[in-house]
């Protein structure tokens, strides 16, 4: 069934309880996303947080079936992503696009970054060369690429945040209704970060795209979310709205994150976090309980013992924390 035969007030993707495991060899498995679960809304961006090595990248790609999770599930307008069938998915994958880290390594280096974008029609076995060619140029306008001067240079001519325009423009062509962007910023320059964060809000406008926004830098996740969630080792620790949690942040991780971010103020000294010493936990040996115990202020027996499970502790606003800090003060 299609978007169109589906209640509007429904997410438009679903993840539940997804995992996603990897061989390690003799015998051990890297635990990269452990049980999460969200919501992501018609026309909403949900920013997507954590420390390098917290599973972002591995949820991105387990969303897109890059490869399919170790277990849970990903819905997509009620349509699970997970059990159907590789030609039922080639269909779909229409519906949802992905934009991918570093811009210049995503596209074919020999083929010219026109017939880059026009590559998921022509995959899809939609349309004539005539039309995809038509599309492609539409689209490269869109993106503020004149296809004149652009269509056929490759990426080896064109700059970090020229390609990534191309990488977004290829990704507008089946026309999707969801993109997920696994830091589609991190690897360009401050002021190209900039016009490609404002590129993507224009495109959500225009397109009425629902987006998954994968950064580390907090400061980028604020300007262009709506809710952001922050992950710790595999797990989702807090979801909330973007205003909410950057006032208030409830969970111990995600003050610290924010009290982490630098502030171009010589008189500013950062809060205290209060976090323990001692070495970041592996993947390979996640600590038991609650992930972030081993480096929180306020761990004790429950928080080594039990799994804190994500619960709403104000409209939207939803944490997994045996503590949360409202009433301690903040971290």
């Amino acid at each position: 069934m299609t978007g169109q035969g589906k209640k509007k007030n429904e997410p438009l993707l679903r993840v539940a309880n997804l995992v996603v495991e990897f061989p390690a060899g003799r015998g051990k498995r890297v635990h990269a996303v452990s049980g999460v679960s969200f919501t992501l809304d018609r026309g909403e961006t949900l920013g997507l947080v954590g420390e390098s090595g917290c599973g972002k990248s591995s949820l991105a790609r387990a969303i897109m079936q890059l490869p399919a999770p170790t277990a849970g599930r990903v819905l997509l307008d009620g349509e699970e992503l997970t059990t159907v069938d590789s030609v039922w998915l080639r269909i779909l994958r229409r519906r949802f696009q992905m934009i991918f880290q570093d811009p210049v390594s995503s596209l074919n280096p020999s083929r010219p970054v026109g017939r880059s974008i026009e590559a998921p029609l022509l995959a899809m076995g939609h349309d004539g060369p005539t039309e995809r060619t038509r599309r492609a140029r539409e689209m490269m306008t869109a993106v503020g690429l004149d296809p004149d001067r652009y269509y056929d240079r490759r990426p080896d001519q064109l700059s970090g945040g020229q390609c990534q325009r191309v990488s977004i423009a290829r990704a507008l062509m089946t026309g999707p209704e969801l993109l997920v962007c696994d830091e589609p910023v991190s690897a360009l320059d401050v002021s190209v970060q900039a016009q490609v964060v404002n590129l993507l809000a224009e495109i959500r406008r225009t397109y009425g795209l629902a987006i998954l926004f994968i950064a580390h830098d907090l400061a980028v996740v604020k300007n262009i979310s709506d809710r952001v969630g922050v992950m710790c080792l595999g797990h989702m620790c807090e979801v909330a709205p973007c205003e909410s949690l950057y006032a208030a942040p409830s969970h111990p991780y995600t003050a610290a994150l924010l009290a982490a971010v630098p502030r171009p103020d010589p008189g500013y000294h950062p809060p205290e976090t209060g976090l323990l010493p001692g070495e970041l936990p592996s993947p390979l040996d996640p600590p038991s309980g609650c992930r972030f115990r081993t480096r929180c202020p306020y761990n004790d027996l429950l928080c080594a013992t039990t799994q804190p499970e994500l619960r709403e502790i104000a409209p939207g606003h939803l944490v997994a924390c045996h503590h949360p800090l409202q009433g301690k003060g903040g971290v």
